[in-house]
């Protein structure tokens, strides 16, 4: 039986639908949850949380070449835990997971890694700051960070520095998932400038541009009916930003920040948000959303936004669809969307 058998048989229990998408809302007993009016320290929170069941660090990438062409580029980790301790060796109860991905207008290069924790494989040091699985690092944060991965027919080299703070989504970082109350603790740095080279089959490419950087973590964030979401992170050119979201279940469920150039957040409760699909394209046998009207009246926004390219499947243990997109309407800009649970 290979790793990556046994690392899918282990976190299958995890990922069942009954219980909300990937497992984000199975059950929590004997992990600690999120609490209201957090107080976040810099850099601990940059770090790992063991005591919480899920976790993750989430960076996508909005590049150009030197002839204005469009890129993607995706470095993420994720951390879910068996048990509410922490050993080290093979006693830990921690399980990792890498995703990597670049897209062209018509490409899309997909790579993922799967780690045992507790062996030094992957993991995640506050400070210095420094995440890794296998070959795959992502060091240093808001001063000066550096971005590498490969897979087949991809690699990425990229430096990165921040020109803007953290911002708090939700209520101070407490972030509601539900009706019900399920929640996560919940930050970004979406104001990384990154520039650097992307391996691809024909040849390297040299590219600059704007990354964002999702943090977030519970142990229970979803409710049991939740099986998917739509979720945007948008960079608009007058340099505000928009993070929507909308979750799935037996009723739709959404939330946004509104973010302006200085960094300040405004956060939008269940319903200010919409996100209405426009287009439908075949991906990996389903039909996927990949033009959407994303609209926040309170703020005036009413845009489209529209997909690089429409065939961005992450064909992960976790499959999904993650891809650069690009913003027309009230507003003009790029960004991200990540959808879950097309089936």
């Amino acid at each position: 039986m290979n790793v990556r058998l046994i690392f899918i048989l282990l976190w299958l229990p995890l990922a069942s639908l009954a219980q909300g998408f990937a497992g984000l809302g199975s059950g929590a007993e004997g992990f600690k949850l999120p609490e209201t009016n957090p107080t976040f320290q810099f850099p601990s929170d940059d770090g790992s949380h063991p005591d919480f069941r899920i976790e993750w660090w989430y960076l996508t990438a909005n590049l150009q070449d030197a002839d204005g062409r469009d890129y993607g580029l995706q470095w993420t980790l994720f951390r879910t835990a068996l048990a509410p301790e922490d050993f080290e060796g093979w006693s830990s109860p921690q399980l990792w997971m890498g995703h990597a991905a670049v897209t062209t207008p018509d490409e899309h290069f997909v790579a993922e890694r799967l780690a045992r924790g507790g062996i030094g494989q992957a993991g995640v040091t506050a400070d210095p700051f420094e995440a890794w699985i296998d070959e795959w690092t992502f060091s240093g944060l808001d001063s000066g960070a550096v971005l590498r991965a490969a897979g087949p027919n991809f690699a990425y080299d990229m430096a990165m520095y921040a020109i803007g703070p953290r911002v708090l989504h939700g209520a101070a970082g407490y972030s509601v998932k539900s009706a019900d109350g399920q929640a996560s603790y919940y930050f970004s740095q979406p104001f990384f400038k990154i520039e650097g080279t992307l391996q691809l089959p024909l040849g390297d490419v040299s590219v600059a541009g704007e990354a964002w950087l999702d943090r977030e973590w519970s142990s229970k964030p979803l409710g049991s009916d939740q099986t998917g979401w739509d979720w945007f992170s948008l960079s608009f050119d007058d340099g505000s930003k928009l993070m929507g979201f909308l979750l799935r279940g037996d009723s739709v469920f959404t939330q946004a920040t509104l973010i302006d150039e200085e960094g300040t957040p405004v956060a939008y409760p269940d319903g200010a948000f919409t996100a209405e699909p426009i287009k439908q394209s075949q991906v990996a046998g389903r039909d996927v959303p990949t033009t959407w009207r994303v609209m926040l009246p309170d703020a005036g926004i009413d845009v489209v936004v529209t997909a690089l390219n429409t065939q961005s499947w992450m064909d992960t243990s976790i499959p999904y669809w993650e891809g650069p997109v690009r913003v027309t309407g009230s507003h003009t800009g790029r960004g991200y969307l990540e959808m879950t649970g097309y089936e």
